[in-house]
């Protein structure tokens, strides 16, 4: 394993090395100034319609151009919560919760003041299933939200949600839009937004390069340190990493393997950020699948998988193994996995009791370096196992939609998925994807138990928090048993700044580039 290491961080150094070059193409400038804040993002925008984006660059740009109820602090002081697009949040009671938006909200292209009407209309368009958004979840508890006034409105749940406040409000869901923009653009959009209302406009997109933010007159809140944002799209951490000490960005995720040298000997004028992140990885294994539909040939594949193999070889041991999806620290962390340690005659012999021989299986990853790294070693340790693995890369965008079911029926034929989501301060954030209402969305797992879905539901609903506890240990402990999940580990954040910036990152690890500041 040491030797393979090696090899795999001489590689890992030159191809960041070629990524770098790559992006210095004709036509392709890096640009700064001191009103200008450059960071570093790995996906390339696909919609800012916060009823169907993915993540990643996009809500960092709604961050920006649109304006949400509250707002999350920095990860590292445990992502507190305050007001922001509302000057006044009060619950009222388990269903009832006021607001009071702050004065001057005013929306672009002419479409007037931001109204309590406009929450109503985001909320209750999420939250409806005919809409069909992946993020209906973060408002199904909804029942209607009341216009008093202009500014102030009242929230009214069917039923207490308990992660409302950091799950629904300040996140993807929670971004509002204009009631009369979207019904004058037909009622959907993908890139080109009907109207906004931030602290930034969106002034440019340059496909698979950069997105640049421009701070906007008009917005009354408090204004954003620097007058423009860019953000450079660079899938690659390692590239990534060359790319910043030639001065092309101010911040940027690095990779783990990258850590120890980075912190021995950092780049000048830099400070290094090493925080526990949320993004949990794991090993989907689909029942939905002709070879995998039964349970002993599933956990055959999660005896034969070698975690502590991956956390050495792409993790330099920085992270410990997960128990599940809710991160290593939390009060809602299981205490250890059910099956603790690959184990190969144990496999081959559910191998042998499903009567299945010659077993090939595909395993469906995104084509980066470090999804790349553990596919590879999930195919080594499977091999041991007597699993052939057939790896099949897809770039970011490709790879979602493989496990979509309104792209067709070829959900049901993954066999094994490298995933990775970023989770939240909740446990039942992390839990919610693997519901059966998610199947051909994003649980490719096919996982679909009566008892976690009803687990589901009293945890968002419980207020006792060792009930709570106890009901998301359960649920974790049933996707084990399911032989639908082999869980890896949390990434680490670990990331670099310019020593002149303070930054603020979000729960899901992305950073919030309106609330970065500059040292004085």
């Amino acid at each position: 394993m040491t030797g393979w290491t090696t090899d795999r961080r001489r590689f890992l150094k030159a191809a960041g090395a070629l990524g770098a070059g790559l992006l210095m193409r004709p036509g392709f400038a890096w640009s700064a100034d001191g009103d200008t804040l450059r960071i570093r993002m790995e996906g390339d925008l696909q919609t800012l319609d916060p009823a169907f984006m993915n993540g990643g660059i996009e809500d960092v740009i709604m961050r920006g151009i649109y304006v949400t109820l509250n707002r999350f602090g920095d990860l590292r002081e445990g992502s507190p919560w305050a007001p922001w697009g509302a000057e006044k949040l009060e619950q009222k009671d388990p269903k009832t919760i006021a607001f009071t938006l702050i004065d001057g909200l005013k929306w672009s292209n002419g479409f007037g003041a931001v109204t309590a009407d406009d929450v109503k209309f985001s909320y209750e368009r999420i939250a409806d299933p005919e809409l069909g958004s992946p993020w209906a979840y973060q408002f199904e508890q909804l029942d209607h939200v009341e216009v008093i006034d202009a500014r102030n409105g009242i929230i009214h749940l069917k039923s207490p949600y308990q992660p409302l406040f950091v799950v629904s409000l300040p996140y993807y869901g929670g971004h509002i839009l204009s009631r009369a923009g979207m019904e004058k653009a037909g009622g959907k959009f993908t890139t080109e937004p009907p109207a906004t209302c931030g602290p930034y406009v969106f002034a440019d997109w340059q496909q698979k390069q950069k997105v640049t933010l421009t701070a906007n007159p008009d917005w009354p809140g408090p204004k954003p340190a620097f007058g423009k944002v860019e953000i450079y799209i660079v899938s690659d951490d390692q590239a990534a990493q060359l790319a910043y000490e030639a001065d092309a960005f101010d911040y940027t995720k690095i990779a783990t393997s990258a850590t120890k040298a980075v912190k021995a000997s950092p780049p000048a004028d830099t400070t290094v950020i090493e925080a526990q992140s949320t993004r949990y990885v794991w090993l989907t294994i689909n029942k939905l699948s002709p070879r995998l539909q039964d349970i002993k040939v599933r956990q055959a594949v999660q005896h034969g998988v070698d975690v502590g193999q991956i956390l050495t070889g792409v993790y330099d041991d920085l992270v410990p193994r997960s128990t599940g999806v809710v991160q290593p620290g939390s009060k809602f962390a299981r205490a250890k996995n059910l099956i603790e340690g690959a184990d190969y005659e144990k496999s081959a012999t559910l191998l042998s009791e499903a009567g299945v021989a010659d077993l090939t299986l595909t395993l469906t990853v995104m084509n980066d370096s470090i999804r790349t790294a553990t596919a590879q070693i999930i195919q080594a340790s499977l091999e041991q196992a007597g699993i052939k693995v057939e790896i099949q890369p897809y770039d970011e965008a490709a790879f979602w939609g493989v496990g979509d079911k309104t792209q067709g029926d070829g959900y049901k034929n993954i066999d094994l998925a490298l995933m990775d989501f970023a989770g939240g301060v909740d446990p039942s954030e992390n839990l919610v994807w693997f519901r059966p209402d998610q199947i051909g969305a994003y649980n490719w797992s096919g996982f679909d138990s009566p008892e976690y879905e009803a687990a589901y539901k009293d945890l968002v609903a419980e207020m006792d928090p060792a009930k709570r506890i106890e009901l998301s240990n359960r649920m974790e402990d049933l996707m084990e048993q399911s032989g639908c999940f082999m869980f890896i580990c949390h990434q680490p954040l670990v990331a670099i700044h310019r020593t002149g910036l303070e930054p603020v990152i979000y729960p899901d690890g992305h950073p919030n580039p309106v609330l970065f500041k500059k040292k004085a």
